[in-house]
């Protein structure tokens, strides 16, 4: 059995479900992208190729490897995009909670009940069908949940709007005894201004370091509070294109072990200034479907 345990982004990883890109299907139609950054790329003609996205998470399954963490990864559908585990289910203590993601995706989920079989079922926790949420938008931190919301009258207009306020309700009825915090997110159907997830704008790191971008919090004050909470000295802030390219999709092995993009060179300079071991893998072509790092995980056990 599998003892579910997240209570925070970086604790030392024990167990974990990474997506799959074998079978994820042709290129999607415009009319089909789920986010603005994947249509840019349907429309230049830039799309990844399975087989590239396939040798980047080949990459990341090593690093796990390495640091001994039990690795889990979906049955593979037949094209079925199931690259980002993060969207289908998140860990808060010990409770697995199923997202209601996008009606396509519901597939999703029932490709990783092989893994939820090492799991009690008093655990899992099904989330009524108002609740819209995914785990993007969803960070425990210790006495904290942050979640990242929005609550415009127009939610419903927005495919990037994935976490209604009935969510951040049900997550404080589940865990009575947190401080859920939310934010407003900024959404835009241009790639360079959307944050598809809290986890888009902003990272809490180990040493009392978190990752952040100002543009992508609707509400100055919110954003300010994030500030305040880690630190003007403890934050590295990233710009609209660092952002668009995910710099702040990055992942925790352990308090000390950051796994990140490649290419991010300024970022992978700060952490290792900062004392961080910095796993560096290609991801640029995952990249390119609005997710990175973070999106592709779901943590089921940390120390």
């Amino acid at each position: 059995m599998l003892n579910l345990n997240v209570k925070d982004e970086i604790a030392t990883l024990k167990a974990v479900v990474l997506g799959t890109a074998e079978s994820c299907g042709s290129t999607p139609k415009p009319e089909e992208a789920y986010d603005p950054k994947s249509l840019e790329h349907i429309l230049a003609g830039t799309y990844p190729k399975e087989e590239d996205m396939i040798k980047e998470m080949d990459a990341f399954a090593a690093v796990f490897r390495k640091y001994d963490v039990a690795l889990f990864r979906p049955e593979v559908l037949e094209d079925c995009n199931q690259i980002f585990s993060r969207d289908i289910a998140f860990v808060i203590e010990n409770k697995l909670i199923k997202a209601n993601i996008l009606p396509d995706r519901e597939k999703e989920f029932e490709a990783i009940l092989h893994v939820l079989e090492y799991i009690d079922p008093e655990h899992i926790v099904h989330a009524p069908e108002e609740v819209h949420v995914e785990g993007g938008d969803v960070m425990p931190w210790n006495d904290y949940i942050f979640v990242g919301t929005y609550t415009a009258p127009d939610y419903s207009d927005w495919i990037t709007a994935r976490t209604n306020k009935e969510a951040v309700a049900f997550l404080k009825e589940q865990f009575p005894h947190k401080t859920v915090k939310s934010f407003e997110l900024r959404k835009s159907s241009n790639a360079r201004e959307n944050a598809l997830h809290l986890d888009c704008c902003f990272q809490p790191l180990g040493k009392g370091k978190a990752i952040l971008h100002k543009n992508g919090f609707l509400v100055k004050e919110e954003y300010e509070w994030l500030v305040d909470f880690f630190g003007k000295e403890n934050i590295f802030e990233i710009t609209s294109d660092e952002m668009y390219h995910m710099f702040s999709n990055v992942f925790s092995i352990s308090p000390e072990v950051v796994v990140s993009e490649k290419n991010f060179t300024r970022l992978n300079d700060w952490l290792k200034e900062q004392g961080f071991t910095v796993e560096e893998i290609p991801y640029a072509e995952i990249a390119k479907q609005e997710g990175l790092l973070r999106c592709s995980t779901l943590p089921l056990v940390r120390e």
